[in-house]
């Protein structure tokens, strides 16, 4: 939900900054499928399935290795170096902590998440968890809509996409650097 809500202040910070959404429809990625797939396999597991602890780690890390197939194919695009840091610590502390990104258990109870997990959930408070400091240590609190624990990686996502859709869109804020406005958008060429 938080990418999602971020997304939307991106989208909307575009059009504050005078750019052109519609170029967003002409940028190509490479392999795609491997990000719809991993996007999949986290909803599956961490929403539906609830499959033994075992194969839910398993999937939940064979989708952070799709989703790096995807940003090594897309590296060229702005913005993506960034957001590949971010899931690249995303995925230090998840695998560093058995499958599972370790959350401050300040940050849960500031979110409003005071419960206990019957099942697999992607981000909890561990007694012991390893490299804690690049985990879930941030909270938007319980009172706000979209309230949520996040990573550094998370935020490193998000400020990459942004960068991105900035770049593609020629807003205000990238165009100064780049003479007059125009030109295709700053995606991967296609196949």
């Amino acid at each position: 939900m938080i990418f999602l809500f971020a997304f939307v202040l991106v989208l909307l910070s575009v059009v504050l900054a005078r750019g052109d959404l519609r170029k967003l429809g002409a940028l190509r990625f490479r392999w795609i499928g491997l990000l719809l797939a991993a996007l999949a396999i986290q909803v599956l597991v961490i929403s539906i399935l609830h499959l033994s602890h075992a194969l839910d780690v398993t999937f939940h890390i064979a989708s952070y290795v799709l989703v790096s197939g995807f940003l090594v194919a897309n590296w060229r695009i702005a913005g993506m170096p960034i957001l590949a840091l971010g899931a690249m610590l995303n995925f230090l502390a998840i695998s560093a902590n058995g499958g599972v990104m370790p959350a401050n258990p300040h940050a849960l109870r500031r979110a409003g998440f005071d419960r206990q997990y019957a099942h697999f959930e992607n981000s909890q408070a561990l007694k012991h968890p390893k490299l804690p400091w690049i985990g879930d240590e941030f909270a938007i609190p319980k009172s706000w809509p979209v309230r949520n624990v996040f990573s550094v990686g998370d935020v490193l996502i998000i400020v990459g996409a942004a960068i991105g859709i900035h770049q593609v869109c020629e807003t205000r804020l990238t165009r100064a650097g780049r003479g007059p406005a125009g030109g295709a958008p700053q995606g991967c060429p296609p196949e």
